[in-house]
């Protein structure tokens, strides 16, 4: 706004100076233009030139974002060119002129105290320098030297009236000036340490959550390595027969590669799986089947849960589509059944039914177990983080944290259902989304590596 209105104050004190020149030029032609230029005439156009100049050069400035520079410019110019015009025509033919009066409120009120009473002193160097032309080396009749300056301390009382109360008028507002830069200042620093907090705290849980794909990837580890080990039992067999299946023919041998490849085929099923789900992604919503998520985690299921527990899965046929990050989404399974298997040592089952809420439009996800289940105290505490019931380096609690807190990023609810001795049920309801699937998750696994 400041800066707006001080272009206007400036482009309107050049064109004055224009107009009157032109004006000046029109009424009186021939003082317009004499026949022999005097010192004083010089001086006078030489002004309105440096005048004009000096407030189109400041907007110019101010334009370009030198806002400071551009008023000192053109106050400097001005300044020299009323010096130069009471040095050529002296104080006493100077006509009333409010433009110093102008000229402390643009320094004072734009640019500061320190800028205000610079040019104060100067306008009274240049009252002083006309009066001092009067006396000494302008045309006329000379009076008492002392008595050319008879004005000068009203000048002097007049102008530092006025320039007193353009400065203490001002204070408040630079003062309010100050207090609104150091808030915004302020402000602005705890918006840099709110979005680095915010920047933190997202790769943390990014981290959160890997580390838990890590700790579910280590818990199915004896699984995986007893998988691995019958598919190596299976080509060492086979191996180890190759003569007489050599001697048998080649109908033989064809079916001796084939369980090779089906047995290899499984372990590399396994293998890619937990490659992919490890991989420490950025998480990014994509659409996927339910169903087809869960009947592909099957196998990562059984090597969590072990042979000791029956694993029960019920799918539609026709799986609903869900529209969020699906490795968090198999994380969320397999967290809860690395709970259960804890809860069972001796054995069980652990079922994962999915259904269809039509009416309220969301995915009911149902996690149960038949293991020795939760008192009321510990179902209260269960998604707290770091709360756990586990003997020291059995686990962090942090598993049913970070599933309740992607489940709440999803829009989605957890609820649990547990009794001791009873089991634990965790029902969890996702929002389906409307669309078709973008890709299928299957082929990703068996062609991706």
């Amino acid at each position: 706004m400041n800066a707006r209105f001080i272009q206007i104050l400036m482009i309107a004190t050049g064109l004055q100076a224009l107009l009157v020149r032109v004006y000046y030029m029109l009424a009186e032609p021939e003082a317009a233009f004499p026949a022999v230029w005097s010192i004083a005439d010089v001086a006078d156009l030489g002004a309105d030139i440096g005048i004009l100049l000096g407030a189109w050069i400041g907007v110019m400035m101010i334009r370009r974002g030198r806002f400071n520079r551009g008023i000192q410019f053109f106050l400097c110019v001005y300044l020299l060119t009323l010096a130069a015009n009471f040095a050529t025509t002296g104080y006493r033919h100077a006509p009333p002129d409010p433009t110093p009066t102008l000229l402390l409120a643009i320094g004072g009120v734009v640019l500061g105290r320190r800028t205000l009473w610079t040019v104060y002193f100067a306008i009274i160097a240049c009252f002083a320098l006309g009066q001092l032309g009067d006396a000494w080396w302008l045309p006329g009749t000379k009076q008492n030297f002392w008595w050319y300056f008879h004005a000068l301390p009203m000048l002097v009382v007049a102008y530092l009236m006025v320039a007193f109360a353009i400065d203490c008028t001002t204070r408040a507002l630079r003062q309010m000036l100050s207090e609104a830069l150091q808030r915004g200042e302020a402000l602005a620093q705890a918006n840099v340490l709110l979005k680095n907090e915010m920047e933190e705290r997202e790769r943390t849980q990014h981290q959160l959550i890997h580390s838990q794909k890590l700790d579910a990837i280590g818990r199915a580890a004896s699984g995986v390595a007893h998988d691995f080990d019958n598919v190596l039992n299976v080509v060492l067999g086979y191996a180890s027969q190759r003569e007489q299946l050599a001697d048998l023919g080649t109908p033989a041998l064809l079916n001796a590669m084939q369980g090779i490849e089906l047995a290899a085929l499984r372990a590399l099923t396994i293998s890619r799986k937990l490659l992919n789900f490890s991989r420490q992604e950025v998480g990014v919503s994509q659409v996927f089947d339910a169903s087809a998520a869960v009947t592909e985690l099957t196998p990562m299921l059984d090597q969590l849960l072990g042979i000791y527990i029956q694993l029960e899965i019920r799918t539609p046929p026709e799986g609903p589509l869900l529209k969020l990050d699906r490795s968090q989404f198999e994380l969320m399974i397999l967290n809860i059944a690395a709970n259960a298997r804890d809860a069972m040592p001796e054995g069980g089952k652990f079922s994962i039914h999915l259904d269809i809420d039509s009416d309220a439009h969301m995915l009911k996800l149902t996690l149960a177990d038949s293991g020795m289940g939760m008192s009321e105290e510990v179902r209260a505490k269960v998604f707290e983080p770091f709360y756990t019931t586990k003997p020291f380096g059995r686990g962090t609690g942090l598993g049913l944290s970070v599933v309740a807190t992607m489940i709440a990023n999803a829009h989605g609810s957890i609820e649990v259902n547990s009794a001791p001795m009873e089991g634990t049920a965790f029902v969890i309801r996702l929002p389906i989304h409307a669309g078709e699937a973008a890709v299928s998750g299957a082929m990703d696994f068996q062609t991706s590596v």
